[in-house]
């Protein structure tokens, strides 16, 4: 064998092997045709994938939390149809509406142009990227942050500060972020981070450590709080899912049940009173379906 035979030998091997490492080339999402999307990464690269199956939740679907529509409603309204909206945190109680109130405004507004792009907490990294494969499309986009919580040494919880308020480059007009915690500043807060607190004269003075917690938070122009229901608005959300999903009426069985079903799970969430509400018209169905086997 020739050198030059070996040398193409090689060749031949190395392409090969970069290839395989080498993330393949995907192709431009089609805007039209999906509502949803999500960020994913190959190798060094990301790309923007269509959701083929979003959620299809309606905001008559949300019991209990009118004012928090509202304020989010019109804050989307604006945005959509071209006007100044603000970035918005949706901060509170487990199981509460928060994600699903983002997924009904998208389906609310997707026929005016309105996308969503998830985007996961290890990705957020990524958001400057994300926003120069969209920032010259005509239509309007909602990068969407679901649950957050950060160590403050996190790289996604700087490169999201910087992406909200702190880059040298300004975010696209068509472009804002909607994001979802459990807390409200999204970083655990310490008993040890008050001790640096000073008080002069009649002023309190948080430590820089506190001052660094909350300025996250602060880069949201519209903060949105969700609160536990009580037990009336509980119920209130397990008959509406029932009738959702066949049974008219709500018996006197089916409300104790109900509470039996939120005290097991320490919980009187939106989405106890549905998974309550889809189980309890699963059983029924089963029996009418087989009477004989029951």
């Amino acid at each position: 064998m020739s050198d030059w035979d070996k040398f193409y030998k090689r060749a031949d091997k190395l392409l090969d092997h970069l290839e395989k490492i080498l993330p393949a080339t995907q192709p431009e999402p089609d805007w039209q045709t999906a509502i949803a999307f999500r960020w994913r990464r190959q190798g060094n690269s990301g790309f923007i994938q269509p959701v083929t199956q979003p959620h299809r939740i309606t905001l008559d679907a949300l019991c209990g939390i009118e004012e928090q529509k509202q304020r989010i409603d019109q804050n989307t309204r604006q945005f959509v149809q071209g006007f100044s909206a603000n970035n918005v945190l949706l901060t509170g109680a487990r199981g509460t509406g928060k994600s699903s109130l983002i997924k009904a405004l998208l389906n609310k507004y997707a026929q005016d142009g309105l996308r969503l792009i998830e985007v996961e907490k290890h990705h957020l990294v990524d958001l400057h990227d994300i926003v120069e494969k969209i920032y010259q499309r005509p239509e309007h986009f909602i990068l969407f942050c679901d649950d957050l919580s950060f160590e403050t040494d996190e790289p996604g919880y700087k490169a999201l500060k910087v992406v909200l308020d702190g880059s040298i480059a300004t975010v696209s007009d068509n472009v804002l972020i909607y994001a979802t915690s459990n807390r409200r500043h999204m970083v655990p807060e310490f008993m040890r981070d008050n001790l640096d607190t000073k008080h002069i004269g009649d002023e309190v003075h948080p430590s820089e450590a506190i001052e660094e917690k909350i300025s996250l938070s602060e880069r949201f122009g519209l903060w949105v709080s969700f609160y536990p229901f009580d037990q009336d608005e509980y119920l209130d959300i397990v008959r509406y899912w029932l009738t959702y999903f066949g049974i008219p009426e709500m018996t006197a069985l089916a409300r104790t049940e109900a509470l039996q079903w939120s005290i097991e799970r320490g919980s009187r969430s939106g989405r106890v009173a549905w998974q309550f509400a889809r189980d309890l018209a699963g059983r029924q169905r089963r029996l009418t379906a087989n009477p004989i086997n029951e």
